[in-house]
């Protein structure tokens, strides 16, 4: 009855999230357009930049400051799937409801308002800083760096509350299960918990196959950026520290944070979905409890067991601290590689010094 009346009440303002959508899709072609142009004019800048690749780091860093627009693609492409996301936990929230008659023990509250405003402000500062640290550019070129750049910090802040919720749900949940399992009266509540956790091991899987190719492209983006401004920096301690390397200073440190808190955060969920309940269900006293109880404390671990709780993204890979390690490793060898390659290489002042000497007459006996 609900879908019949639904077409009725929409009457009447249909048009509006019609206008509004044609209203985004302007600005983002727009902008779109104008971040083509951008990216045009930094690659005939860096064409023409002279001199050493460590002395063009600068030049290919504002290029590839613009290659995260394509993340919008790949946003719109798995909307459907976090859209199903939150539905599995709405629905989890009213099968919680249904079964203990109260609400789940927590609220996120203004978490989520205060991350995006401050997100904002920090994706719009860094950018803002490294462009007047490292070039003169024009304000309206500043612009939509910043654009792209909240994008990225947007993404990483919607991957850790998606994160947070989950591993929060978690500890309240096997809390709750611990102090039950000591009642003798609420032990038929095994079988309510373990549903309860087969939904959310899911609903933590679908997590990382909505955030799949979106979060993928993000981490090898912030590994592109780290690599290249620790490179940048290494490069100029033999001249000196100077102005420009603030900008570099400041954009690897917050690639670098922003690499850490998503995967620490996935892991930190991972960990409380499976490795906590676990915890909780191995100190349960059996003695007390009938056969049934017994049996469905034995599915429940095993459950636990068998069913994966970690996030993977679409197959590719696991985000836990593993990858923040494994990507740093990796970072490292990458600059081993270029500093060894910029060491071999001689450097102009020895190449004007060598001609020199070659070039001398030599004294008439």
């Amino acid at each position: 009855m609900d879908y019949l009346l639904l077409p009725t009440i929409i009457s009447g303002c249909w048009y509006k999230p019609l206008l509004v959508s044609i209203f985004f899709k302007l600005i983002l072609s727009f902008c779109a357009g104008f971040i083509g142009y951008l990216k045009y004019y930094n690659i005939n800048v860096t064409r023409t930049a002279e001199g050493r690749f460590e002395e063009a780091v600068i030049d290919y860093l504002f290029t590839v400051y613009l290659v995260p627009i394509f993340v919008n693609i790949l946003a719109l492409y798995e909307a459907k799937k976090q859209a199903n996301v939150l539905t599995q936990m709405v629905s989890f929230e009213r099968i919680y409801t249904r079964m203990f008659k109260k609400r789940i023990g927590f609220d996120l509250g203004s978490k989520p308002l205060v991350m995006t405003v401050v997100l904002l402000i920090l994706g719009c500062g860094v950018m803002v800083i490294t462009h007047f640290s490292m070039a003169n550019f024009i304000i309206y070129q500043v612009v939509p760096y910043c654009y792209i750049n909240v994008i990225t910090f947007i993404i990483g802040g919607a991957w850790y509350i998606y994160c947070d919720i989950i591993g929060n749900i978690a500890t309240c949940l096997a809390e709750e299960f611990q102090f039950a399992l000591r009642n003798i009266e609420y032990s038929n509540r095994v079988c309510d918990y373990r549903s309860l956790w087969m939904i959310l091991s899911k609903i933590i899987r679908n997590v990382g196959n909505s955030f799949g190719y979106t979060l993928t492209f993000l981490c090898l983006y912030l590994f592109f950026v780290i690599t290249l401004t620790v490179y940048g920096l290494l490069s100029q301690i033999q001249e000196g520290m100077g102005v420009k390397d603030i900008g570099l200073t400041i954009t690897g440190v917050s690639a670098t944070l922003m690499l850490y808190f998503i995967c620490d955060e996935a892991h930190y969920a991972s960990t409380c979905v499976r490795t906590y309940f676990q915890k909780k269900i191995l100190l349960v006293e059996l003695s007390f409890m009938n056969e049934d109880a017994q049996q469905e404390i034995s599915m429940f671990l095993r459950a636990t067991e068998m069913n994966p709780t970690d996030m993977c993204l679409c197959g590719f890979f696991d985000v836990n601290r593993n990858l923040f390690k494994s990507l740093l490793a990796t970072m490292v060898t990458y600059l081993v590689v270029l500093l060894q390659f910029q060491i071999s290489i001689p450097s102009s002042g020895d190449d004007v010094t060598n001609n020199t000497t070659n070039t001398t007459p030599s004294a008439p006996k």
